[in-house]
């Protein structure tokens, strides 16, 4: 009987050091910032059509298959190539032919694999908007920005839109949002911040989820204020939404935030984190055991972090009330990395202020991606219905109209054939 029990003790000691393990590598990938993706998407031609345009065939999928513009990444990231809609799809070959809308770098004749993305503008230039290159002075030294500025500003007090990306990206990928925010008349200022590989990294060399990221982005905010902006609006892509959240409360120009514009926030990043090892098909309670590794001051130097990260300053459903500028939510109904249903209940849970708009099953923020032409109509009404101009004293203040207050733009929905999978 001992053998038998010391045996069942073994085992049950080795089966905890394996969950423990993995538990530790689960905290890991949430906080080391990701430097490579794997070229995972064959491309098995690209030619040109008889009217001279240039075509590119790939396996057909969910993703490919699905409408709107996209690009494809190739020759190690130095290639990149705008992909825009479907022009034909053969079920008995697998393949899916679709339009390059234009190569932005590389020979995309020679690739023979890529990756998918939603980064239809991989750099200012790209965008077709007069923009500068600026730099934002930050703690460890100082953050790259792109500056647009519009040649017609808009009415009233300078309005200076702040574009923040997400989590594993580039400020490449907040580009989506400046199309519309330079419609508007509105200054833009797209960001980086720590650990994105292009702002200086902090000590840890760590993701910290927006509890210290938000820092860099209130030193983009200040040189907004001291190039004359009253005021900001935020646009914030997933992390990018979170660090937004934050600026709304620790911002030393808190009371500037005009609006938020978020596509796919991280509202909460524990129902987030358990919602992705989920989808991965991880035991809950090893990714509650995960989360405590970074949220412990005594284990989180396990995952390389200088300090622990204090997940309820970071869960927004339960700091509703704290939350003061009105916001318009973009998010997919199939978002299986951001959970769409945490979005829903922050509008549930402040209907006068949060306005949601719902897409269903794309890929996580890649709602402009699907459908640009009514992602960016959503922001364009949103703020043009929700904010009018009232002079008051020697600057001009944005003030919700009163006849307009409980409005927002209808949900936008559209029909395709494919939901998106992940």
């Amino acid at each position: 009987m001992r053998r038998v029990l010391l045996g069942v003790a073994t085992a049950g000691a080795i089966a905890g050091a394996a969950s423990t393990a993995t538990a530790v590598y689960f905290a890991r990938q949430v906080v080391v910032p990701k430097t490579k993706r794997t070229e995972d998407l064959p491309i098995h031609r690209v030619v040109q059509d008889s009217d001279g345009s240039l075509l590119i065939e790939l396996p057909v999928s969910a993703r490919t298959s699905a409408p709107g513009r996209y690009s494809v990444w190739f020759a190690n990231g130095s290639g990149h190539a705008c992909i825009g809609k479907v022009v034909s799809t053969d079920h008995a070959a697998g393949t899916v032919t679709r339009l390059v809308e234009r190569v932005d770098s590389g020979d995309l004749s020679t690739a023979r694999a890529g990756i998918w993305s939603g980064y239809v503008y991989p750099t200012a230039d790209t965008v077709g908007l007069d923009y500068v290159d600026v730099a934002i002075p930050v703690e460890n030294g100082v953050a790259p920005a792109w500056q647009f500025t519009p040649q017609e500003a808009s009415d009233g007090p300078d309005t200076w839109a702040i574009h923040i990306h997400g989590m594993g990206g580039s400020k490449a990928g907040a580009l989506r949002g400046v199309p519309v925010a330079h419609r508007l008349g509105y200054t833009s200022l797209v960001v980086s911040f720590r650990n994105d590989g292009e702002a200086p990294a902090s000590p840890d060399r760590r993701y910290h989820l927006g509890q210290s990221e938000w820092h860099d982005v209130d030193a983009a905010v200040s040189y907004a204020v001291a190039h004359g902006a009253s005021y900001v609006v935020l646009f914030g892509w997933s992390l990018g939404g979170s660090i937004a959240l934050q600026l709304t409360t620790l911002s030393e120009h808190r009371d500037r935030i005009a609006g938020l514009v978020l596509d796919a926030p991280v509202i909460d990043w524990t129902s987030t984190l358990i919602a992705n090892a989920r989808s991965s098909m991880l035991p809950r309670k090893i990714a509650d055991l995960g989360l405590r590794v970074l949220g412990s001051p005594q284990l989180c130097w396990i995952a390389g972090l200088e300090a622990a990260l204090n997940f309820p300053t970071l869960n927004w459903l339960a700091r509703v009330a704290e939350v003061r500028a009105p916001v318009l939510v973009i998010h997919s109904e199939g978002d299986r990395s951001t959970p769409f249903a945490v979005s829903r209940e922050l509008a549930n849970r402040r209907p006068e202020l949060v306005t949601l708009v719902k897409f269903p099953a794309v890929e996580h923020t890649q709602e402009w991606n699907v459908d640009p032409e009514g992602w960016e109509a959503a922001v364009f009404s949103w703020i043009r219905d929700r904010y009018t101009l009232s002079v008051s004293g020697p600057t001009g203040v944005l003030r919700r109209t009163p006849a307009t207050s409980e409005l927002g733009p209808r949900p936008h929905t559209f029909t395709h054939g494919n939901d998106e999978k992940r």
